[in-house]
């Protein structure tokens, strides 16, 4: 083996044993996985990496709020056990894997990622049942889907990329179609009664509806294109 040919064995040998140290500190696991793993840990560690805003209309129970996107995630979460599992979550998981990483890079022994969020965990009827309405209920939801023929329906949110991405084009198509579909934007965070009855575990969603009834739907981001052709 000639010495150019060593060095790239060598170098994906090197590459290898790093993604092998960070999946054993690291480990992405479903709201179910995730609880049970809470139940059997006394004195769980638990951090919610969403806002001061986000934490305060829900949280998981015992969860510390560190924000992710705050100028002091790393000097709180320092002062975190690292001998001892960590639980992170955030909505639907984006910023829970940047601050997961961190904290395996800052070495903490292991570190747990909610799976989808706690959208995921409300879907999975995690989080206890609240008598409290927040935005549109279920009734005015119903009575929306029956104000057209045919309706489009997008969940989305402020913090949500694909969300940002689609925003653009969606908002244009409420105008060019609005002959030949209703389509209605509601925000994630402001209707979350609706999100729950509905057991949506992502962002962005569309919902097609013709006559009240669900034709089509789809989670996560959907190009300007692919979106019309379901609209035709």
């Amino acid at each position: 083996m000639n010495y150019r040919n060593l060095l790239i064995v060598l170098f994906s040998f090197l590459i290898v044993s790093c993604n092998g140290q960070q999946s054993d500190a690291y480990e992405n696991i479903t709201a179910a996985s995730f609880a049970d793993k809470i139940k059997a840990k006394s004195n769980a560690q638990i951090i919610d990496v969403r806002t001061p805003e986000e934490y305060t209309s829900q949280h998981i129970d015992n969860a510390q709020n560190i924000n992710w996107n705050g100028n002091d995630f790393e000097a709180k979460a320092s002062k975190l056990d690292k001998k001892q599992p960590v639980f992170v979550y955030c909505m639907v998981g984006g910023r829970s894997k940047k601050a997961s990483d961190k904290l395996v890079e800052m070495g903490f022994s292991k570190v747990y990622d909610l799976q989808g969020g706690i959208m995921k965990w409300n879907a999975a009827g995690l989080s206890k049942p609240s008598e409290k309405i927040i935005g549109i209920c279920s009734q005015e939801y119903a009575k929306l889907l029956k104000s057209k023929p045919k309706i489009m329906i997008n969940f989305y949110a402020d913090w949500c990329e694909p969300c940002k991405k689609m925003k653009p084009y969606i908002t244009k198509m409420q105008s060019e179609l609005k002959d030949q579909i209703a389509i209605v934007r509601l925000n994630a965070d402001e209707n979350k009664t609706i999100i729950s009855d509905l057991k949506l575990d992502g962002l962005p969603v569309i919902l097609i509806y013709e006559n009240a009834e669900l034709k089509w739907k789809h989670i996560g981001f959907i190009s300007e294109e692919d979106l019309k052709k379901q609209l035709q």
